[in-house]
């Protein structure tokens, strides 16, 4: 998701490091405030001893450890829509592609898109989104761990996951804090998209959501991330989807 954002910054806005550092200083400031959004300023002020910015000279071709893998086979095991992890990884597995991309990006023309809409209010739309896509990623996480729970029998304390996980994590926020205060409020919570503090805060986002979204695609600039978080959302609040057609054709 960062990185969706990121390349949004870059490719689809024309932003220089420096003021990419800055947007995501800023955004470290408020309800993204993380370890991960920290780094990212950090790596995008990183001048390397030629006083050039190292971002530029790392290879971008990311192979994936295992964790990510692991998790989304799990999530086929238990049935479970794990759509932003699953994405996550396929991601990597397209960067690794480094070769027939180069070869690709010489055939598969698009016609120029540019930007040219206002520049700090579609930041602020992005802002938005990375929020409101992070809400759906964890939700789906939790729903995994719910899933995993019924069949093996555990008995979770979801709210002191969440509190775990802001020790020493990568993946540690204070949006874990408001993951605990879910869980506070209601220890049998279905979801965290049914929880009022989350479903209010994608009801403010996901006008701003969209209209990224709708941009990145019109710019050609690859969201799978966002976007599938945004579908998964849009699906899980369907009350009629259109597996019955599905059913009928089996």
């Amino acid at each position: 998701l960062i990185c969706e954002a990121f390349h949004l910054m870059k490719n689809g806005l024309g932003m220089d490091q420096d003021e990419m550092a800055e947007v995501f200083e800023t955004w470290n400031k408020g309800e993204l405030d993380s370890f991960l959004i920290d780094i990212t300023k950090d790596i995008l002020k990183y001048k390397d001893t030629d006083s050039s910015f190292l971002l530029e000279k790392i290879r971008d071709s990311a192979g994936q450890k295992g964790t990510g893998k692991w998790t989304a086979i799990a999530a086929l095991e238990y049935g479970t829509p794990v759509t932003l992890i699953g994405e996550a990884v396929f991601a990597r597995c397209l960067s690794a592609l480094k070769e027939e991309r180069v070869e690709a990006s010489k055939i598969l023309k698009n016609a120029p898109v540019t930007f040219d809409g206002d520049k700090k209010e579609f930041l602020a739309k992005i802002e938005k989104a990375l929020y409101a896509s992070k809400i759906v990623s964890y939700a789906q996480g939790f729903m995994l761990l719910r899933e995993a729970a019924k069949s093996y029998g555990w008995k979770l304390n979801y709210g002191g996951i969440a509190l775990m996980w802001r020790g020493g994590c990568i993946i540690r926020s204070v949006f874990l804090g408001n993951i605990k205060d879910a869980y506070t409020r209601n220890p049998n919570l279905s979801n965290l998209l049914l929880d009022d503090f989350f479903s209010n805060a994608i009801l403010k986002s996901q006008q701003s959501w969209r209209e990224v979204v709708s941009q990145a695609v019109l710019l050609g600039v690859p969201v799978p991330a966002l976007s599938s978080a945004l579908s998964f959302y849009d699906g899980y609040r369907c009350k009629v989807l259109p597996a019955n057609l599905l059913q009928a054709q089996r």
